[in-house]
């Protein structure tokens, strides 16, 4: 049985990348370790405020809770909300909207409960159902961005934090070079930039890879919804995820490498790509580049279209 090599006891886990075996208690303390790093580095906490966390009740969502509420619970003058959004997908988030309640219950913090169905007139069902050129995963996440910045900015949030892990954002980094994407690249958070109308979004997960973050939530006991959305089949993300995944099998720092190489061009792609100018949407209020509807309201019509016709 592999050992600690910090303290010698059983360990639960080997760090591929890093060629290491922990036992349960360090493995905790270096996540946490790394987590709260990621928080300095990315969030000025100086002056306390607010700071929301979108929490789905999933293993990612749940850890950085988990960490930013540990790291932030010493602060007194730092506040807490955490945002939910219910897609409208049936039977998908009936385990996990509770979940994120009793966790915000238990430790007293401020929750918010947000419905793309109130919000956006429709639900990601419907939109399953409208066959539409594009993936509901394509419209899942355009309105999911609005509703956690809307709810974000209403609760006063100086910085809005997500669950996006490691694995996420190389998947991200990589599909965005195969479509040529670049300019997107330049927009990826964690932002520094603080832009009218819009939360700042930190990813305090950044460096933590998928089944770190499972094993964390696992370890602290915490309670994780653990059902795939129905709709993921269709998305194109699954197919780079089996790149990387299958990449990462015989190289495990293909992951940290591609994030890294990402930080590296980062401000040569902030020089080349700078932030557009935005403008209220004159539907909605929410902040839009060019002067015209923002793209959630325009998702919003083509469903809409696409549904009575």
């Amino acid at each position: 049985m592999a050992e600690c090599w910090k303290c010698g006891a059983a360990a639960v886990t080997s760090l591929r990348h890093a060629g290491r075996h922990l036992c349960g208690p360090h493995f905790i303390e270096l996540t946490e370790k790394r987590v709260q790093r990621a928080i300095r580095k990315q969030a000025d906490l100086s002056g306390g405020g607010t700071i929301a966390v979108a929490c789905s009740g999933g293993k990612d969502s749940m850890t950085c809770l988990d960490i930013v509420r540990r790291t932030l619970e010493p602060r007194r003058d730092t506040d807490l909300v955490v945002i939910t959004v219910d897609e409208g997908i049936a039977g998908y988030r009936d385990g996990s909207i509770p979940m994120a309640r009793e966790y915000c219950r238990e430790h007293g913090l401020e929750w918010v409960l947000t419905s793309i169905g109130e919000e956006q007139g429709v639900t990601l069902d419907q939109v399953a159902a409208a066959d539409l050129p594009e993936t509901p995963c394509a419209y899942c996440g355009v309105w999911r961005r609005w509703s956690m910045n809307r709810a974000a900015r209403e609760a006063g949030a100086r910085y809005l934090a997500t669950g996006l892990n490691l694995d996420d954002t190389a998947q991200s980094v990589l599909m965005n070079v195969c479509r040529g994407d670049v300019e997107r690249l330049a927009r990826f958070g964690p932002h520094d930039r603080v832009q009218p109308g819009l939360v700042p979004r930190i990813q305090p997960l950044r460096w933590l890879p998928e089944v770190e973050s499972y094993l964390y939530a696992h370890l602290r006991g915490l309670p994780i919804h653990n059902a795939e959305c129905p709709h993921l089949g269709r998305a194109q993300r699954g197919r780079y995820r089996a790149v990387l995944h299958g990449l990462q099998e015989d190289e495990p720092g293909v992951a940290h490498a591609l994030v890294r190489s990402l930080e590296r061009m980062r401000p040569a792609l902030e020089a080349r790509f700078p932030p557009v100018h935005l403008s209220p949407c004159p539907a909605c209020g929410e902040m839009s580049p060019g002067g015209g509807a923002c793209k959630a309201c325009s998702m919003r019509e083509r469903v809409e279209d696409a549904l009575e016709g």
